[in-house]
This record gives structure tokens, C-alpha cells and sequence, in this order.
């Protein structure tokens, strides 16, 4: 009798391993983001909460300028040391106060600052739950 219930939790176990790997596992396949962008935050085709933070990382010697459904987005904070913009809906902006359910298109247009001038965009969407 003891044994049954030992295979029982086994695969129970087994069952909450498979669960949890498809659950936490990433959406799509992996994009390639262009040179001066290193990371993204949602990645495209992501699926988030409305709590999500919106985040640009871009090389060193770039800056950005962000569009949210074709809104641009005049206060994202950025960090020169690190060049990452952040932004999340809030309830003085002038864009959006929070995140609707349902996609959400983001574009980033960027700039070198010193050196040799270069630009570029990048645009890419993700969903609200």
C-alpha cells in the first residue's frame, strides 16, 4: 500500500514539473533586435500583466525616443551611464494612466550622439492580460 502512494506522488510531481516548464516557458521564437538595442522589455510577442514596465537598453552613446501606439513618450526615465529607458503608464502622463488590456505597439527611434551620425527604429508589440 505504502509504494501506491509513493508512485502517486511521484506522479503528481511529475505532472507539476511539466506544468511549470510549459507555463514558464518564453512565447515564440527569439528576435534579433538591432545593433544599438541589446534588450527589449516586453520582448515582442510577449504576453504581461498590467503592472508591466516598459524598459529600452541601448548601447552607450545612443538616445531614444519611444512611441507607445503612436503616442511619443516625453517622460520615460533614462540612465545615460546604462542606456536604459524606462517607462510605465501613470497617472500624471500624458500618454496613457494604465496599461489596456490588449496589444500594445512600441517603437523606438534612436540616435548616436557622438561620432559619425547613425539612426535607426526598431517597432515591435506585445499584449496586456
Amino acid at each position: 500500500m505504502p509504494y501506491r502512494l509513493i508512485y502517486a506522488g511521484l506522479a503528481l510531481l511529475a505532472v507539476a514539473v511539466v506544468a511549470l516548464g510549459v507555463a514558464l516557458a518564453p512565447e515564440g521564437d527569439p528576435v534579433e533586435l538591432p545593433g544599438p538595442i541589446e534588450a527589449v522589455s516586453p520582448a515582442p510577442g510577449e504576453t504581461v500583466i498590467r503592472q508591466a514596465v516598459l524598459s529600452v537598453d541601448l548601447d552607450i552613446g545612443y538616445e531614444a525616443t519611444i512611441f507607445v501606439d503612436g503616442m511619443p513618450i516625453p517622460d520615460a526615465q533614462f540612465v545615460p551611464a546604462t542606456g536604459v529607458y524606462t517607462w510605465a503608464p501613470h497617472a500624471n502622463s500624458a500618454v496613457m494612466t494604465e496599461w489596456s488590456t490588449g496589444e500594445h505597439t512600441v517603437r523606438v527611434e534612436w540616435l548616436k550622439v557622438s561620432g559619425a551620425p547613425e539612426g535607426g527604429e526598431f517597432e515591435w508589440s506585445f499584449r496586456v492580460h
